[in-house]
């Protein structure tokens, strides 16, 4: 199944949320759709679900609108979230799973493994008041996973959770993906992104300023980093021809550079300082990008 969003721009009176928006998200894969706050994500993702009607372009789920009448196929995990603090944590589930088309039976059956599966079983009868936020938020990712769905709309998913528990939500979700899946998801986490998602877009004032495949977007950016681990302050070096930006760590630095032919006199003039531990040419990361693209007062 495949999530197409065509030409789509959202109005506000005078203001522009969205402005324009293309995606196609085919059946298995993650997308990642990235920008700072106020950029038009989750007005792209209430215009998804119905909740907004475009005032231009279109947007189909297997070439249909979402309506009322897809929504057991749909699961959507929000910013902001939308707990019943004085509810039991299976009494919620079991009602959320219910307005998705579930019965009892399949539901707690799905609560069952689901809490197993993220080490929260003790919490079943539990109020969500008495659970920590972490814990909060994985009952809430489990009422946008109970159903199966086979669309997930992910708003910073990875939010409020340790390292641990945010392995355990990357495997759930990647699962879903290898299952066949669409998933369109956001996250502020620029490693996050890289590493689940094949395709992006960068929003910024509601339009589209990035588009492509992540080795695309990252082949087309036309900048490298140099990373250098020495016991010598490298300051200086950031002063070299070609090196656009650089970056201390405790270990050394990181020299943003825009033609490879600026590692070698980087590499050069280090030597000279003394030995170097580590020397390499990485490829730019996601964060680098967003930073050029959208501006460091967003970064």
């Amino acid at each position: 199944m495949t999530l197409e969003i065509k030409s789509v721009t959202k109005r506000f009176g005078d203001f522009t949320a969205v402005d324009n928006l293309n995606i196609t998200i085919g059946e298995g894969k993650m997308y990642g759709l990235l920008g700072a706050n106020g950029a038009g994500k989750t007005t792209t993702f209430r215009m998804i679900l119905g909740l907004l009607t475009p005032n231009e372009g279109a947007i189909g789920w297997h070439g249909k609108t979402i309506s009322y009448a897809t929504s057991s196929q749909i699961g959507y995990l929000p910013e902001e979230r939308g707990l019943y603090p004085k509810m039991k944590v299976e009494d919620q589930l079991i009602f959320l799973g219910k307005l998705r088309g579930m019965n009892v039976a399949d539901a707690k059956q799905q609560i069952t493994y689901w809490l197993d599966r993220f080490d929260i079983p003790q919490y079943r009868k539990k109020k969500v008041e008495e659970l920590s936020k972490g814990n909060q938020q994985k009952i809430q990712v489990i009422a946008s996973l109970l159903h199966k769905p086979k669309l997930l709309i992910l708003d910073e998913p990875f939010s409020g959770l340790d390292p641990v528990n945010v392995e355990m939500l990357k495997s759930a979700i990647l699962d879903f993906r290898n299952d066949g899946a669409t998933i369109l998801f956001s996250s502020h986490r620029m490693d996050h992104v890289e590493e689940l998602c094949e395709e992006l877009s960068i929003m910024t004032h509601g339009q589209q300023i990035v588009q492509g495949s992540l080795r695309d977007v990252k082949r087309g950016f036309g900048k490298q980093n140099v990373r250098i681990k020495s016991d010598f302050d490298l300051t200086e070096l950031g002063q070299v021809p070609g090196v656009s930006h650089m970056t201390k760590s405790v270990e050394g630095a990181v020299f943003q550079i825009e033609q490879e032919a600026v590692a070698n006199e980087l590499l050069t003039r280090a030597l000279h300082y003394g030995p170097i531990r580590h020397f390499e040419i990485e490829e730019p990361s996601l964060h680098d990008i967003f930073v050029a693209k959208v501006g460091k007062e967003h970064a």
